[in-house]
């Protein structure tokens, strides 16, 4: 890159969620996986609270905790971040909580949080794909909490389209509220996937979409890969932290293919692997 150091724009954007479907992978295979890379591209390990109990058997007592970010229904978040902290093989980085389907689930799943996390932790409440979206994301301005869009799934349905999630990075960045996504982001650049027929989106263009909101929809429906990857080579450091700062990570159940992909568009040297 010309402004921009490689692993700066993508330092802990990949969040393990190797447990998720479509890859679906054995937690006997994920927590080692995850234990054993090294670097700044993969953030942390995506762990739904009720499978809590299992990650012990595969945790060593040696070398570096596992990185945990919680998903969990508010109500079961008390217990779940107890007996993480009981744990010296586990350490709680960030906590996202299930959908809220309005404003009063909304105030009531940041209330949660705010009494059983620190301050400085960073948090998420997924984001209904509904006409409740503004007021939940009313809810979310000003707390620092950050706001989870889904972006994809095993149905059709569950991918929003590019004038939906546009719609929402505006909504997003009109309130000052910061998002992660969840679910779809496979690629780099938004394709058909030859095996579903599903369209998903790209995460650069996601990322071209949060550095610039209001022409977030044509920076979506992009599949000029080449013309992407040389705009990001320019990009200033400033700018990239600006875009990540608002864009801050999404879930992926196979880490390898979104490095991959960048190392083919020369965004990452040919050394990195994961």
């Amino acid at each position: 890159m010309t402004g921009t150091g490689f692993g700066d724009l993508f330092t802990r954007l990949f969040d393990d969620a190797a447990l998720f479907p479509p890859g679906n992978a054995p937690m006997a295979v994920a927590v080692p996986a995850w234990l054993r890379r090294q670097g700044d591209l993969v953030g942390p390990f995506v762990l739904p609270a009720a499978r809590l109990a299992e990650v012990g058997a595969h945790l060593g007592t040696d070398g570096p905790p596992l990185e945990i970010a919680l998903t969990t229904a508010p109500a079961d978040l008390p217990a779940a971040v107890d007996a993480i902290r009981r744990n010296p093989a586990l350490r709680l980085v960030a906590v996202e909580t299930t959908v809220a389907v309005d404003a009063a689930q909304a105030r009531s799943a940041v209330r949660t949080m705010a009494d059983s996390l620190p301050p400085e932790l960073p948090t998420a409440i997924e984001v209904p794909r509904t006409d409740s979206r503004d007021e939940v994301l009313d809810v979310l301005a000003g707390t620092g909490c950050r706001a989870k869009l889904r972006t994809g799934g095993l149905r059709v349905d569950l991918f929003p389209s590019p004038a939906e999630l546009a719609g929402t990075i505006r909504a997003c960045a009109e309130r000052g509220v910061a998002f992660k996504c969840t679910a779809g982001l496979h690629h780099a650049i938004r394709h058909t996937d030859p095996a579903t027929g599903f369209d998903h989106h790209g995460f650069l263009n996601v990322l071209l979409a949060a550095d610039d909101p209001d022409s977030a929809e044509v920076q979506l429906r992009r599949t000029d890969a080449v013309a992407v990857s040389a705009e990001l080579r320019d990009w200033s450091p400033s700018r990239a932290a600006r875009a990540r700062s608002v864009f801050t990570s999404f879930g992926t159940c196979d880490v390898a293919d979104p490095v991959h992909d960048l190392v083919q568009l020369g965004l990452l040297p040919e050394r990195i692997t994961v």
